[in-house]
């Protein structure tokens, strides 16, 4: 499909895709024939996609054995009532108030909660922007609330997020907070909201290998073998793909945040009598059984998808989001702070100085993508954090890789003054593969 004749497409080639357009209309066809109105064309158009001709085609190509990265063929355990059951509904989101900020996020079936249970570990104060006791501040709150992702988070209905002593409120924080000393952590410490014991996989427990397990992925033809991986930007600042985020906001204050993904190119076939391949998120849950992220019938996986959004007075003012795997809601955190607590409001919020200053990732918890790595203590900087804050934190403890100037993060925002209606939008200049538009 995406080579055509052995080899890229060339510039200025037309490139087509008949299945995909295929499908579209025979989309449109099936809808058309329903009849009445919009709403109900739509969930006939929804039907076709579960229960008729898409859903057939789907189960059909999980059916044919499909190299995998164990280096083997194997079919992919999916069945018309897998999709015949599932209905996309909306989620009321996740929110948290910090110093006049409504920031809103998915449930935990995502990442999401992660950036606001940091948000919450610093209710105790904040060291100035930008020095060294600040990234050190945010490095150790972010591997607390990594550690109760890993514990915790999960598509059900039992994740102790809030009330009494849950995962974001002020008790529960207040508690973590006092891990938090001036050196480097270098142990995955999960909390117990509730008074509940919280649930690691094995290999985490015993500090033994990752078990080498296949990925079960659906499709046909003749693919590459997958690694499974959402590539992260390593310390050279090299990507090998990734997800993409987007942000949309009107002059009506309307906004969209979304982090689409699932389908990756390198990591799954296409299926051919419909142009498009299947997303590839089940490879993110656990196959060990008793976790909050094992692989269940209907439940979804926990992705690392987390897209955001933010109020204050209950007028909405902010979307943002990244591409990056287990990095987006680190990188996302000191978006935000550099957002609320340096804002330049008139004409707009400093968007772009956010989304440019220096930022960092750390490792200290098992990746969400095989082979699930973890490196305890490792903190990788862009090089403009400057030597003097590379220096105090070796100093504190902590393993720094210092990667090129412009290599952490991929963020782009865009925002709404909701008493002058003016709009403002950045985009990440790492990567060149970024861009503010407005019309």
């Amino acid at each position: 499909m995406y080579l055509p004749g052995g080899r890229p497409p060339a510039p200025g080639r037309l490139f087509r895709n008949p299945a995909l357009a295929a499908t579209w209309r025979r989309l449109l066809a099936e809808a058309d024939a329903a009849g009445g109105g919009r709403e109900r064309r739509i969930d006939a158009a929804r039907r076709a996609w579960r229960e008729g001709f898409v859903a057939e085609a789907l189960v059909r190509a999980a059916a044919r054995p499909t190299l995998d990265s164990s280096g083997e063929r194997h079919a992919a355990p999916l069945t018309g009532d897998d999709l015949a059951g599932f209905r996309a509904r909306y989620e009321d989101p996740v929110t948290y108030d910090w110093n006049g900020w409504t920031v809103c996020k998915a449930g935990p079936w995502s990442q999401g909660p992660v950036l606001l249970q940091q948000l919450a570990l610093l209710n105790g104060g904040l060291p100035e922007y930008g020095t060294a006791d600040y990234v050190h501040t945010l490095i150790e709150g972010g591997k607390l609330a990594m550690a109760d992702r890993e514990a915790w988070y999960g598509d059900a209905s039992d994740v102790p997020l809030h009330g009494h002593h849950g995962l974001l409120s002020d008790d529960y924080n207040a508690a973590r907070r006092k891990l938090i000393d001036d050196t480097a952590s270098y142990e995955l410490r999960p909390g117990s909201p509730s008074g509940r014991d919280p649930r690691l996989p094995r290999h985490v427990l015993e500090g033994a290998a990752v078990p080498d397990v296949p990925l079960l992925l659906a499709g046909a033809g003749e693919p590459t073998v997958t690694t499974g991986d959402e590539p992260p930007v390593g310390p050279d600042g090299v990507t090998r793909g990734d997800t993409c985020h987007l942000d949309v906001v009107d002059r009506w204050g309307n906004m969209i945040s979304a982090t689409p993904s699932g389908g990756w190119l390198q990591s799954n076939p296409v299926v051919p009598e419909l142009g498009f391949p299947l997303g590839t998120r089940l490879q993110m849950t656990w196959l060990e059984p008793g976790l909050p992220n094992s692989l269940t019938p209907g439940r979804r996986p926990r992705t690392t998808l987390t897209p955001s959004l933010a109020l204050r007075g209950g007028e909405p003012v902010l979307a943002f989001g990244t591409p990056g795997g287990d990095q987006q809601d680190q990188w996302q955190l000191h978006f935000f702070l550099g957002v609320a607590l340096r804002p330049r409001w008139r004409g707009g919020p400093d968007l772009q100085g956010a989304i440019d200053a220096p930022n960092w990732h750390q490792d200290s918890f098992p990746g969400s993508f095989h082979p699930r790595t973890m490196r305890p203590g490792s903190v990788t900087v862009e090089e403009r954090i400057g030597g003097s804050v590379v220096e105090e934190l070796r100093r504190r403890g902590h393993d720094v890789t210092v990667g090129p100037p412009w290599s952490e993060g991929r963020l782009c925002a865009v925002a709404r003054d909701p008493e002058t209606g003016v709009l403002a939008a950045a985009a990440n200049p790492r990567g060149m593969q970024g861009y503010a538009v407005g019309r």
